[in-house]
């Protein structure tokens, strides 16, 4: 490798390590706004709990479907 390449080299490696620390400041941040948030530890729980959100905003819009359904037939009857 000639002292050209070494050099860019070195450059990448120390562009490379800043992003790393910018992305780990970014993780920190996004973790602690999770646990003061929505009080998850981990993206694991929080996945969890997305998922039962998921489960409980369907089951709300299939009974808010189903009373609408039952008001029309009353007033529309």
């Amino acid at each position: 490798m000639t002292e050209r390449q070494l050099l860019d080299l070195k450059n990448k490696i120390t562009e490379a390590k800043q992003t790393t620390s910018e992305l780990k400041g970014h993780q920190s941040a996004l973790l602690k706004q999770l646990r003061e948030d929505w009080d998850c530890d981990s993206v694991e729980k929080a996945e969890k709990m997305l998922e039962k959100m998921d489960r409980e905003i369907t089951s709300l819009d299939e009974n808010i479907e189903k009373l609408m359904n039952e008001l029309e037939e009353k007033y529309n009857g």
